[in-house]
């Protein structure tokens, strides 16, 4: 289990969205949760994320994985990166924990690379929150202010920005963090062979959110009221838009977002549905209710897959949405619903609490038997 070393309070207050800040000995006596080894065996994987990105020769090179072997590389200048790590190694999830002071549906995922010697990614700018983590060996970070800088591409898959002037400029060694804003331009490269763990928190924006919902309507046939003008007046000007007309058909796309009952409906299976693959593995054959009940009761946990992501509304007490699907519980058994979404792990205590809830019960099992919980 991993302790953050940092006043919670005072760094939303004071830096949370605002700007970056070094968490000098952020996890004291820091241990990696996944060796370099471990790590390029995952970018070999077909269904896990990865990317390869050199610079030899001052041309910078990015490739998407999986990937066969690394002996060609040599010893220098390359960096290997494996996306939703926390996905396939639970060790890894196990990081994102002391981080769960912010929301959860804004978490992403675990990033974890391993750099050579001068090995990086290049000058960049990120569109979301992260706290990086440096595991074994050193890396030296430079982190520039909020200003407007020019972005152009290194490499097909390599978005660059130009030089900035450094506010942090750090070496960076085992169980230091650097939190970084969206929108402050970083980089940071290998002193030695080292690992680093970049917790991300998802921010979309207001073109993915509309996109989203619209995607939501259309998938669903959700019928949405039409424009209508009963009181329309003879047009002098052919080709006019009255300001009343622009008025009304704004009107009009409003009413379905302040339909609270279909924005929620989109947003929680919008924002629950993973964005990369999880290790599920569905039961042959399915447990029944009565098994899980006397598994829980012996002490046998049952265990959220790394990744899975569950949310629910507050005030709402009844519905859950869990990658991507809507659930619901009986009214009473309501309680449930937040011990599947806030909590990784249902134990014998918890079962004692909820032993008179046959909904949450049968609900549980169902997870189960999709692989969405297990038994460990």
């Amino acid at each position: 289990m991993y302790e953050l070393n940092l006043d919670i309070a005072h760094f939303l207050e004071h830096y949370w969205q605002k700007r970056p800040l070094l968490i000098k000995g952020g996890f004291k006596d820091f241990q990696d949760p996944i060796s370099p080894d471990e790590l390029a065996g995952l970018a070999m994987e077909e269904v896990i994320e990865s990317r390869l990105v050199t610079r030899f020769d001052g041309k910078w090179e990015a490739a998407h994985g999986p990937f066969e072997s690394y002996d060609h590389l040599g010893e220098e200048n390359w960096t290997v990166l494996v996306q939703a790590c926390n996905h396939w190694a639970p060790e890894v999830h196990e990081l994102a924990l002391p981080f769960q002071f912010i929301p959860g549906w804004r978490f992403d995922d675990v990033m974890v690379s391993f750099s050579t010697p001068h090995g990086g990614v290049g000058p960049h700018i990120d569109n979301y929150d992260v706290f990086i983590t440096q595991g074994q060996g050193k890396r030296h970070w430079r982190v520039g202010d909020a200003n407007p800088l020019n972005e152009f591409a290194a490499h097909a898959a390599l978005l660059h920005c130009e030089p900035f002037e450094a506010i942090i400029d750090v070496i960076m060694e085992p169980g230091d963090i650097l939190y970084i804003p969206p929108g402050f331009p970083h980089e940071g490269y290998a002193i030695e062979p080292s690992l680093n763990f970049s917790v991300g928190f998802r921010a979309p924006d207001a073109k993915a959110l509309i996109s989203s919902f619209a995607d939501h309507l259309i998938d669903n046939d959700l019928r949405t009221e039409r424009y209508g003008d009963p009181d329309l007046k003879p047009r002098a000007r052919h080709g006019e838009i009255q300001p009343h007309e622009l008025h009304r058909l704004r009107e009009l796309m409003q009413q379905a977002l302040d339909d609270e009952t279909l924005f929620k409906e989109w947003f929680g299976t919008m924002i629950s549905e993973a964005k990369h693959d999880l290790d599920v593995s569905p039961m042959e054959p399915d447990y029944s209710a009565e098994e899980v009940a006397d598994l829980l009761t012996q002490g046998e946990p049952a265990i959220k897959v790394p990744g899975l992501r569950s949310v629910w509304f507050s005030g709402e007490s009844r519905s859950c949405y869990i990658d991507g699907e809507a659930w619901t519980l009986p009214s009473e058994d309501a309680a449930a619903i937040s011990l599947l979404c806030d909590k990784d792990i249902i134990t014998q205590a918890d079962m004692v609490e909820l032993a008179d809830q046959a909904g949450f019960l049968q609900l549980l099992t169902r997870l189960i038997n999709r692989g969405y919980w297990f038994f460990g």
